[in-house]
C-alpha cells in the first residue's frame, strides 16, 4: 500500500507572528494515510528513519535507514512505505521566511532544491545524531519565548543545508571557470527557469536553441559549441531532455488533458506531442499516465 510521510496540512499554520511561514514537528507513528503526488507552497527539510520507496518527480529511491531529504515544492513526491512505522522530524518553512532579511541566499541557491538534484543523503550513526540535535532545537525555540527565535531558526535550517553539502562529492558542484562554463551555466538556469509549468494556459515562451541564444543575446553556433563542450550533449538534447522531464511529471501529477499539455509544452497540435513524447520515450503520452495511475491506485 502506498503512504504517505507524514500528515502534513495544506497550509502553514504557526500561530506566532515571528514564525509565519515555518512549521517543525517529530514524527513517530504508524504509516496510516494513504500517499498522493503533490506540489505544495512550502519547501521541506526532513530527518526521517524509515523502510520506503521515495517518488520525487519521476525518479525513484528505496530507503532502508536514517535519511535527510530536501524536498522542492515545485516537485511533487510521494512515499512507498515499506516498515510499519516512520519516526524523525519534519520542517517545512516557505520561501518567504527563509529569505527573510536576505539571510539565506545559500539555500536558494542550493542544488540540493534544483530540479534533476538528488534530494536525499543517507546519514551515519554520529551524523543522525547531529542532525536530530538540530531539529530539537528547532522544536525547542518554535515553543521559545526568545525575541530572535526566527532568525535562530533560519541558522539551523542553513546548517542542515551545509551539513548536506559536506556530504555531496566535491565534483557534482560546478566550477565555472571559463566563459565556456559560464554561458552553459547561464544556459542551463535559463532553462530550469521555465518549469514547473504551473497552469495550462501558460505556453513556454523558449522552445529552440535560437530562441535560448537570443535571449542569452550570443549567435546559437557560440551557445552549441559551449554547451557541447561543457557537458557533451548539445543545446537541443538538453532542451528536448528537460520538456520529457515536465511532460511526464504532468502527466503523472496533473488531471490536464494531453490536448492541455501538449500547448503548454510548445507543441502547435496534440498529434506532434504525441509523436516527441513517444520517440523520446518508448511510449504514448496515455500510456504513461495510464501506468502511473495502476501503480498509485494499489491500497
Amino acid at each position: 500500500m502506498v503512504r504517505s510521510v507524514a500528515s502534513v496540512p495544506a497550509a502553514l499554520t504557526n500561530q506566532d507572528p515571528q514564525l509565519k511561514g515555518f512549521k517543525v514537528y517529530a514524527v513517530d507513528e504508524p504509516c496510516l494515510t494513504k500517499s498522493r503526488f503533490v506540489r505544495r507552497d512550502y519547501y521541506k527539510v526532513i530527518l526521517l528513519t524509515t523502510q520506503a520507496r521515495l517518488h520525487y518527480g519521476h525518479q525513484s529511491w528505496d530507503l532502508d535507514g536514517t535519511y535527510l531529504l530536501f524536498f522542492n515544492p515545485h516537485i511533487p513526491y510521494a512515499m512507498e512505505m515499506r516498515g510499519d512505522f516512520r519516526r524523525g522530524y519534519i520542517s517545512l518553512f516557505t520561501e518567504a521566511f527563509i529569505t527573510a532579511h536576505d539571510c539565506s541566499e545559500s539555500l536558494q541557491q542550493s542544488p540540493l532544491f534544483k530540479f534533476g538534484s538528488t534530494p536525499l543523503f543517507r546519514l551515519a550513526e554520529a551524523q543522525a545524531a547531529f542532525m536530530t540535535g538540530i531539529f530539537e532545537k528547532m522544536l525547542a525555540e518554535q515553543q521559545a519565548e526568545y525575541p530572535f527565535k526566527a532568525e535562530l531558526i533560519r541558522t539551523y535550517l542553513q546548517l542542515a543545508v551545509h551539513e548536506a553539502l559536506h556530504l555531496q562529492p566535491v565534483e557534482s558542484f560546478p566550477q565555472h571557470k571559463n566563459a565556456a562554463a559560464r554561458l552553459t551555466a547561464q544556459f542551463l538556469e535559463l532553462l530550469e527557469q521555465l518549469f514547473p509549468v504551473e497552469s495550462p494556459e501558460q505556453a513556454l515562451p523558449l522552445k529552440t536553441a535560437q530562441e535560448f541564444a537570443d535571449r542569452l543575446a550570443v549567435h546559437v553556433n557560440h551557445l552549441n559549441k559551449a554547451v557541447k563542450e561543457v557537458t557533451g550533449k548539445p543545446t537541443s538534447a538538453h532542451i528536448t531532455s528537460r520538456i520529457t522531464d515536465e511532460a511526464k511529471a504532468l502527466l503523472q501529477h496533473t488531471t490536464w488533458s494531453v490536448a492541455e499539455i501538449a500547448f503548454c509544452l510548445g507543441f502547435a497540435y496534440p498529434t506532434y506531442f504525441n509523436n516527441f513524447f513517444k520517440k523520446q520515450t518508448g511510449i504514448t503520452p496515455l500510456a504513461c499516465r495510464k501506468a502511473t495511475g495502476a501503480i498509485y491506485a494499489m491500497g
